[in-house]
């Protein structure tokens, strides 16, 4: 028996197609929060809708980190790919390119997840807040820094670091916006593209984790005006939203510059001592960590990387 149809509390008021996979979508809840901010940057709303044309597979919910700033009244916006290869055979994100502005959609009202500055390092702490996204994961970090401007015009964000990796030029959405930030507050913001050829870009190429090879370490550092070898949890912390392989081949690269994960059988497997501090963190809604931690091939060498990097004492924040 099919589940019960939800009930549909919100409207798509505008769908911005930014290519055939991408697109914004502004919701408005029938009943908006009567109190500004009413989330956290770094939340997501759950979506969901009927499968009308196929009843029998009856509703599907997803979660959907929140591009908007919470301080915004109006609606809320989401950052959405298209699924090409979906692991469900009810897929939101088909159902949803079927939707035109003007239509029902279900957004829970309340937003949830701790994947926050407040929730992590703290808003407090002074060291750059290196935000790594691949694809739409860049959604929560356009939130964190709409939100720091919307509250303070002036608001200095030079301490944020947002890295954007995607595959064509075009796919960089919210480009414009977040250069200008760059201009106006000190936002620190590269897009990268893995697929350049015969598109004409002319900025940095390959997968964002790439920003943290070895040899591309010394660039960022340059970038950021850090010493050779800064590029340390003294001076940083890291923030990863997006693909599995992103989040695993970001941890593995800055293992040898101390960078800690904050995941407890990840952290257990690497023999990283309970009382330091994570420095780490990623947002995951599946809970097996993103490296092999069970394959003594893998994981002994990744290991022996960590230790050393502690016992240089680059763990030490």
């Amino acid at each position: 028996m099919a589940p019960k149809p939800l009930e549909y509390n919100a409207t798509l008021v505008q769908r911005i197609d930014l290519t055939d996979a991408l697109a914004l979508f502004r919701i408005q809840p029938d009943q908006p929060p009567t109190a500004r901010p009413w989330f956290t940057p770094g939340q997501y709303c759950v979506l969901g809708l009927n499968n009308e044309a196929k009843p029998e597979l009856g509703s599907v919910r997803r979660s959907m980190s929140i591009a908007s700033a919470p301080e915004d009244d109006g609606p809320v916006e989401f950052y959405i790919r298209w699924v090409a290869k979906p692991e469900s055979e009810n897929p939101l994100t088909h159902l949803l390119w079927t939707r035109k502005d003007g239509d029902r959609i279900y957004m829970r009202p309340v937003a949830a997840g701790v994947f926050t500055i407040k929730d992590t390092v703290g808003e407090a702490d002074p060291r750059f807040k290196v935000l790594v996204a691949a694809g739409t994961g860049s959604a929560p970090f356009v939130c964190m820094a709409r939100s720091a401007v919307r509250k303070d015009p002036k608001a200095d964000l030079s301490r944020l670091v947002l890295l954007h990796g995607v595959s064509y030029p075009s796919d960089l959405g919210h480009r414009e916006e977040l250069t200008a930030l760059g201009a106006s507050n000190g936002l620190h913001y590269w897009g990268t593209v893995s697929r350049p050829k015969d598109t004409g870009w002319t900025g940095d190429v390959g997968r964002v984790e790439s920003y943290f090879e070895p040899a591309r370490l010394a660039e960022l550092e340059r970038r950021l005006d850090l010493p050779s070898g800064g590029f340390t949890p003294k001076r940083a912390t890291v923030l990863i939203c997006g693909l599995q392989g992103t989040i695993g081949t970001t941890i593995i690269h800055l293992l040898d510059r101390g960078f800690v994960p904050d995941h407890k059988r990840m952290r257990e497997a690497l023999g990283v001592p309970p009382e330091l501090p994570a420095t780490l963190f990623f947002e995951q809604y599946d809970t097996e960590p993103v490296i092999d931690i069970k394959t003594p091939a893998v994981i002994d060498p990744l290991r022996v990387r960590m230790q050393a990097a502690i016992a240089a004492g680059l763990a030490q924040t």
